[in-house]
């Protein structure tokens, strides 16, 4: 027996001592064991992904009093995160680097040793009368290239079930593995908690990730998106494992979409959260593979992706019956779900924007609430919080692609990315190349800040290929590092740009409803397959109308005239020309290797949109492009 294993004996039962001596890795061992003598918890438990544990776990987080089984459908449960732990973090989210060395300027980071001593520190004790609970996760289709192990440490049952929600078991990868397996880590603590089982020490909150030992620490906070160890957190790993071995971790969705004969086309998209995503990945008469983070290989010289995860941790805000029908059944039929920071009333959830009066009050994330409540500052508490969520597993959607659990993952024919760009970009264009796309489209990705990180809302914001808050590697590597990807593709998906929050010039109002994108999407797929053709514009090959109008007949059962057209896909050259400087001016200022290749392709656009200028005008329809 390894001094590990018999160091935990003590805090373990028969049975757990049992399952973990079943892994024979004693770097598992001593990764448990040394967390075990830093949190010192009273007991640990060690789930084994059989159906008695995972039960076990979900059990525990009604007992513990972390999920409240006060929903009215059977296997629907609600959580509250404090008032001030509603977000992603991004000040109490840090890098640890080594003295001397640093990583882009954009991200948030501090020397290494210091950021140990104090986040271990903070998690000194933490455990103290409770059990830590040991998850085993499999990032990717189990025995894949694509498989990434994880092993999570966490004192929170409601975090434990909802990793079961969110992930593939991985509890006999790891035996399966035995002593060779390199693995992701994470220790999480919520900290000290009032009688409503809510962090109380949030500023104290800390979410550190230590690149150089593959950990993750997370400290004072419960919100998943900073607590559940394989969300955005080891992503920041995955993204450096994927530089350094050639591959790409993308904060991306991944979606089957029909064409003709039921032919079926694969997408990738990157949107930063609440730009459309999971709305766009959960399209009627699609497929979905995933919602959040795709990883992306060269297969025999073609992109292949898979779902790194196999649920949805999902923005529920403005989830409508008319809109989301897909998910709208999940969260209105008994099963297992998860809700978050939602409004409960006589075992009713309601949530902002679902398409119906809210009640008067009820119970939130701030206690029994009830209309004209103010908070700490006297601003109205609203009936649920804009980031309220909801996970649940991809099996219990009706329209799971077959394709998730492959080990080879899917080809990719085509890859968006989309934010919100209430000024510049139409709403759905295709790029000129491979260099083009990942540059004007990805690395130039524009968005406002919203509800689902901290802080102040509708600041714009460079967001490169929706993966700025998660980045782990130099800035102007990660947009090289997509460049070379292509180049060494036999077969390049095609690149487009999406943005479904432009508004008018005059009246600033969308000129999109939110359906429109299925009509996108259906363009698209045709262009992959080179079946429809299109208009040339400085920033990108644009639809035409003839073929949009067919589309939304034939998707939406709707009149598309070509006023709303005209709007939609007239070209604003100012417009055009100040995201290119703002652009180049953020890429200036904060990252320091920007491949050569970025200022060749702003600068062509550039040269496109002055010469388009020069001969049409500051606004040109898209008569006037061809």
């Amino acid at each position: 027996m390894n001094p590990y294993l018999e160091a935990l004996q003590s805090k373990l039962s028969p049975s757990d001592f049992k399952k973990l001596s079943a892994i024979d890795n004693p770097n598992v061992h001593e990764f448990i064991a040394k967390e075990s003598d830093l949190c010192h918890p009273e007991k640990i438990f060690i789930c084994s992904d059989s159906a008695k544990d995972l039960e076990y776990v979900r059990k525990q987080a009604i007992a513990a009093g972390e999920e409240k089984a006060i929903l009215n459908l059977e296997g629907h449960t609600v959580h509250f995160d404090g008032e001030q732990d509603q977000g992603r973090d991004r000040q109490a989210t840090k890098y640890l680097v080594a003295k001397g060395s640093t990583l882009s300027k954009a991200l948030n980071q501090m020397d290494r040793q210091e950021g140990l001593i104090e986040v271990r520190g903070l998690l000194r004790n933490t455990m103290i009368g409770k059990t830590m609970i040991v998850r085993f996760i499999a990032l990717g289709p189990a025995d894949s290239v694509f498989t990434i192990l994880g092993l999570q440490c966490t004192d929170s049952w409601y975090v434990a079930h909802t990793e079961t929600l969110l992930y593939r078991c991985g509890y006999e990868q790891f035996v399966k593995a035995g002593n060779k397996t390199d693995f992701l880590k994470v220790v999480h603590s919520s900290g000290n908690v009032n009688s409503d089982m809510v962090s109380i020490d949030y500023n104290k909150k800390a979410i550190y990730i230590d690149h150089m030992d593959n950990t993750i620490y997370s400290v004072n906070t419960q919100y998943a998106g900073n607590s559940v160890g394989f969300k955005k957190l080891a992503f920041r790993l995955a993204i450096r494992k994927a530089s350094n071995e050639g591959w790409l971790a993308e904060h991306m969705l991944l979606m089957g979409v029909y064409g003709p004969n039921k032919r079926k086309t694969y997408f990738a998209g990157a949107f930063p959260s609440a730009c459309g995503k999971t709305s766009t990945a959960m399209l009627p008469g699609e497929t979905i593979l995933g919602d959040d983070i795709a990883y992306i290989h060269n297969i025999n010289d073609t992109a292949r992706a898979v779902n790194v995860e196999n649920g949805i941790f999902g923005i529920i805000q403005d989830v409508k019956e008319k809109d989301d029908a897909l998910i709208w059944k999940v969260l209105t039929t008994a099963g297992e779900v998860v809700f978050s920071n939602i409004l409960v009333k006589d075992g009713k959830p309601y949530w902002l924007g679902m398409g119906e009066e809210l009640p008067k009050d009820g119970l939130n994330y701030t206690g029994q609430w009830f209309e004209g409540k103010k908070d700490a500052a006297e601003a109205d508490v609203p009936a649920a919080h804009k980031n309220a969520r909801y996970a649940v597993a991809l099996s219990a959607l009706g329209n799971v692609d077959p394709e998730l659990n492959n080990p080879n993952g899917v080809e990719l024919g085509g890859i968006m990315y989309g934010g919100r760009d209430a000024k510049a970009y139409v709403p759905v264009q295709q790029s000129y190349s491979w260099e083009h796309g990942i540059i004007a489209y990805g690395a130039s990705l524009e968005t406002e800040t919203t509800f689902a990180t901290i802080g102040k809302e509708g600041v714009p914001e460079i967001n490169m290929m929706s993966i700025q808050d998660f980045i782990s590697i130099p800035l102007g590597k990660n947009v090289n590092n997509n460049l070379e990807f292509g180049h060494k593709l036999k077969k390049q998906p095609i690149v487009f740009g999406v943005n479904y929050f432009l508004r008018g010039i005059e009246d600033g109002k969308y000129l999109n409803s939110p359906r429109d994108k299925h009509v996108w999407i259906k363009w698209m797929e045709k262009r992959v397959h080179n079946e429809v053709d299109a208009i040339k514009t400085p920033t990108g090959l644009i639809p035409k109308y003839e073929d949009l109008k067919t589309l939304f007949k034939e998707v939406l059962n709707k009149e598309y005239t070509k006023e709303e057209y005209t709007k939609q896909f007239t070209i604003r050259i100012p417009e055009n020309l100040a995201k290119i400087e703002r652009v180049s001016k953020f890429y200036q200022e904060n990252v320091t290797d920007i491949p050569l290749e970025m200022f060749g392709q702003l600068y062509k656009q550039r040269e496109r949109l002055i010469e388009a200028q020069t001969k049409h005008g500051d606004y040109i329809p898209p008569e006037k492009c061809q």
